[in-house]
């Protein structure tokens, strides 16, 4: 009970001790916040007084930098002003002076004017005494005076022409001579003098009739094997074979001279031994393709290449064997491309294959140097291979060296003395022709070819035709002749101009 009462006692004590002190402490913290409520006033407002008063700094700085800013612009602004106004009182002065100037010149324009009028009067009045005098209008003395400049440009142009003409002709002969005499001394080749026409010599006349056989029958199956006409005439132990297609006739002739060798001639054995002929020459012509190809040095071209250009082994052209030809043209075109610094391998193929087309000529349509063109190019062959061959006979422009080579060597191989031979009819057709050509030409008198063909003088009338003319007449006739004959090698056209003066003593 004691313990209960004691307890109660110390709780009232507390209550009443809680209930007096606490709001004594309370007023003492409140007294504390206050102080420093206004402790921080009194800081705010010394910090809004710093920024009040560095705010006013700030702007007198700016306010003094306006100023100045706005007394250099006004500076300048006069300075400018002024600089101007001297601009324009120079422009003035300048132009004072223009028009000062202006004036003299319509002045000095004025008095030059006067003096060209009094000038035209003069000259007017010279012309008409010079007229009286010289008995002819001033247009006459000027056709006059034109006319004579004409012919004195006429004959310095001339004289130039020809001074030019033989030092280029002289200088382009001798190289030329230098290069063709050192591929021609290094590429000797046999001179042919083979016939066009395939003929089989027979041990006697009688086997004329065995090869004829009863009712022809023999000779019909040899024609219609071999695909040649077989000519049985009156020439004694001999039988012609005619035919375009040259592996076609060098086939019947190794064909004819087997049956004539072995006696057994029938329509069985005839095929047969076409059969067999055909196999020998196809074999012969891979053999001669290769062959040519390796003598002309030039390497891995495909067997239907070689194959045509065996053919041209049994193909002639004025007596000269065509692939001999060809590979001469290689060999030389060759030795003078190196010679020039050009495409060796190029000149090689080219000249080599310039002909080809001639182993088609038969078959197909057109001028052999287009129809060999357009065979390389179907076989893959590269384009200036191509155009070398289709320009070797000018049938297109020559564009590169290479194709000028490739001509030329075509050319000496079949100009050189004995590479070909033409018959006596052609022969003096072809004279014949060349005189017509140049006989035709106003102011030629008379031609004469000579030299074989190989030159053509030309006689001009003196009277109609001066040497300015003749150089023209000259120029003329070789393109006249280049159009309208074919020929080998080159004609030399000669145009003489001869005034002779006769009088007799008495």
């Amino acid at each position: 009970m004691e313990i209960v009462i004691t307890a109660l006692l110390v709780g009232g004590l507390a209550f009443a001790a809680g209930f007096f002190v606490q709001p004594i402490l309370s007023k003492g913290k409140i007294e504390k916040e206050r102080e420093e409520a206004q402790q921080m006033l009194s800081t705010a407002k010394a910090q809004q007084k710093e920024l009040v008063l560095e705010a006013k700094d700030e702007a007198m700085k700016i306010k003094e930098k306006a100023e100045a800013d706005a007394a250099r612009m006004r500076a300048e602004i006069v300075v400018e002003q002024k600089r101007l106004h001297q601009k324009e009182e120079s422009i003035d002065k300048r132009y004072d002076v223009v028009e000062k100037k202006n004036a003299e010149l319509d002045e000095k324009r004025k008095t030059a004017e006067n003096f060209l009028k009094e000038l035209e009067d003069r000259k007017q009045q010279i012309v008409q005494k010079l007229e009286s005098v010289a008995h002819m209008t001033s247009e006459e003395a000027k056709d006059e005076l034109l006319l004579r400049v004409e012919k004195d440009i006429k004959e310095d142009a001339l004289r130039l022409i020809k001074e030019v003409e033989t030092a280029t002709k002289e200088e382009a002969d001798r190289k030329a001579r230098e290069i063709i005499a050192t591929a021609i001394q290094r590429c000797a080749t046999e001179h042919t003098n083979e016939v066009t026409v395939s003929s089989v010599s027979l041990p006697s006349d009688e086997m004329k009739g065995r090869i004829i056989g009863r009712e022809g029958r023999n000779i019909r199956a040899l024609e219609k094997a071999t695909g040649v006409d077989f000519i049985v005439d009156d020439t004694p132990e001999t039988i012609v074979i005619s035919s375009f297609d040259p592996v076609r006739r060098e086939v019947a002739r190794v064909s004819l001279s087997q049956l004539v060798a072995d006696g057994r001639i029938h329509p069985a054995r005839i095929e047969e031994v076409v059969e067999k002929a055909q196999k020998e020459v196809d074999k012969v012509v891979m053999e001669a393709g290769q062959n040519a190809a390796n003598a002309a040095k030039v390497p891995g071209l495909k067997s239907d290449v070689l194959k045509l250009l065996g053919t041209l082994k049994f193909r002639f052209s004025y007596g000269q064997n065509v692939l001999e030809h060809s590979i001469e043209a290689s060999n030389i075109g060759a030795l003078m491309a190196a010679e020039i610094g050009a495409d060796t391998a190029l000149v090689r193929k080219a000249a080599l294959l310039h002909d080809i087309g001639k182993a088609i000529d038969h078959k197909v349509e057109g001028g052999h140097a287009t129809i060999g063109a357009d065979l390389l190019k179907k076989l893959g062959f590269g384009e200036r291979v191509e155009y070398a061959v289709r320009a070797h006979h000018e049938d297109v422009p020559l564009k590169s060296p290479e194709d000028f080579i490739v001509l030329s060597a075509d050319a000496i191989s079949g100009a050189r003395p004995g590479a070909r031979y033409d018959t006596v009819e052609n022969y003096i057709e072809r004279l014949e022709k060349l005189e017509e050509i140049t006989n035709h030409i106003p102011g030629v008198h008379k031609s004469f070819a000579v030299q074989a063909g190989r030159e053509i003088r030309v006689m001009v009338n003196p009277e109609e035709v001066d040497d300015l003319q003749a150089k023209t007449i000259a120029i003329n006739a070789a393109r006249q002749i280049e159009q309208g004959l074919e020929y080998p090698g080159q004609i030399k056209v000669n145009v003489i101009r001869e005034t002779r003066v006769v009088e007799y003593a008495k």
